[in-house]
């Protein structure tokens, strides 16, 4: 099936970035978003974005402004009923997903194929509500991601070959490289990444150095391009507890279990980047 059209349910810093690049790609796009500051604030995400591409000489002004004509901002979900594609990126967390694709399931037409932005949760488990459950997909873009060039695509427990083939050929046509894995806790990347980042938090929760040192540590004797606290402060703090706590419940591996200082941090507020204060202070216009 050609996809022409796509929706995105989301515009935070990962939905933002799914419909600048969609957009940029020739796509006609349709975020919808729960209210219209949520969504005045995403657009705005994805303006500041391809302005910065224009200044920094890798966007030219022409493009910009043909891929702002490609975005259209809605706070309804049954304007993502014509699309051919819609690529979910709420919260990391199952229940709000599940709601998510049950309403998605009831306005669409058939030929449309759902794709799931999670980081960690089952494909299979999202498809089960739907009456589509071959049409399902894992397509997991990374942050930030007009910058990041890796999709990893999972295949459900019932995705068809059909499916995993368009959500290829679409993630290409976005510029991306895309590894396929199966439907299990975490994929790849954060099957690997998540465990490394809380015992960087058990680290500095057991003062065996500071954050900094903890940090330049890793920069500069494992030639990582940022340090694992810095890096869950891009990434999110609460973003990274809730696939923790996800692949916590389902290996039941102490590796998993995300350190107390964590949970504390999640709920007093300090996500990182995008809330102004994590493990470091940042400016909140960032």
């Amino acid at each position: 099936m050609e996809i022409k059209r796509v929706g995105v349910v989301g515009c935070g810093l990962m939905g933002s970035g799914i419909v600048e690049v969609c957009a940029r790609a020739g796509y006609d796009v349709v975020v919808r978003e729960v209210d219209e500051a949520l969504l005045g604030k995403g657009l705005s995400r994805v303006e500041g974005s391809l302005r910065r591409g224009v200044e920094r000489g890798k966007l030219a002004a022409s493009d910009m402004e043909a891929a702002g004509k490609q975005i259209k901002g809605t706070t309804k979900l049954a304007d993502l009923g014509d699309a051919d594609l819609v690529i979910e990126a709420v919260i990391e967390k199952m229940e709000m997903k599940k709601e998510v694709f049950i309403e998605l399931d009831r306005l669409c037409p058939p030929r449309t194929i759902f794709a799931s932005n999670t980081s960690s949760l089952s494909i299979t488990e999202m498809a089960s509500v739907t009456k589509r459950p071959a049409q399902v997909l894992g397509m997991h873009f990374f942050n930030p991601v007009p910058v990041m060039k890796l999709v990893e695509l999972i295949r459900g427990l019932e995705t068809s070959d059909g499916t995993m083939g368009a959500g290829r050929a679409f993630a290409e046509s976005v510029g991306k490289t895309v590894v396929v894995c199966k439907d299990s806790p975490g994929f790849i990347v954060n099957l690997l990444l998540v465990p490394y980042l809380l015992d960087a938090v058990r680290a500095l929760e057991l003062s065996i150095a500071t954050k900094e040192d903890i940090d330049t540590a890793v920069q500069l004797g494992l030639a990582h391009p940022m340090g694992p606290l810095t890096l869950l402060d891009y990434v999110g703090i609460d973003t990274t507890y809730y696939i923790a706590e996800a692949m916590f419940e389902e290996f039941k591996d102490a590796r998993y279990a995300a350190p107390p200082l964590m949970k504390k941090m999640v709920l007093a507020g300090l996500h990182g980047r995008k809330t102004g204060r994590g493990f470091y202070e940042h400016s909140k216009t960032q």
